[in-house]
């Protein structure tokens, strides 16, 4: 599939974006460049190549999830406005 002038400047308008007459013939070759690559990778055969989370052969190395801060729950709760039964009442916002 190849794009015509015709079509790059059709696109440019619905995208809303500006391509100069100077630059229609540029972008058309770019974009029917991009368009061949694509038909090229989509000939590749990729029948039992499993999909890849990460182009380099590595895990991810986790910490442990450990507890670095102290629970200050109840000076929370005492400097604000409205509590309930361990939890923060707020202003109703939806009728």
């Amino acid at each position: 599939m190849s794009l015509s002038e015709q079509q790059v400047k059709e696109i440019s308008y619905l995208a809303r974006l500006k391509v100069d007459e100077g630059e229609v013939a540029q972008t058309t070759a770019e974009l029917n460049n991009i368009l061949a690559l694509m038909a090229d990778l989509a000939k590749i055969d990729t029948e039992g190549v499993s999909p890849m989370a990460h182009p380099l052969n590595m895990s991810q190395r986790l910490r442990e999830d450990e507890v670095s801060e102290t629970d200050q729950f109840e000076v929370f709760q005492k400097i604000a406005p409205k509590t309930g039964k361990n939890h923060f009442l707020v202003p109703k916002v939806i009728e």
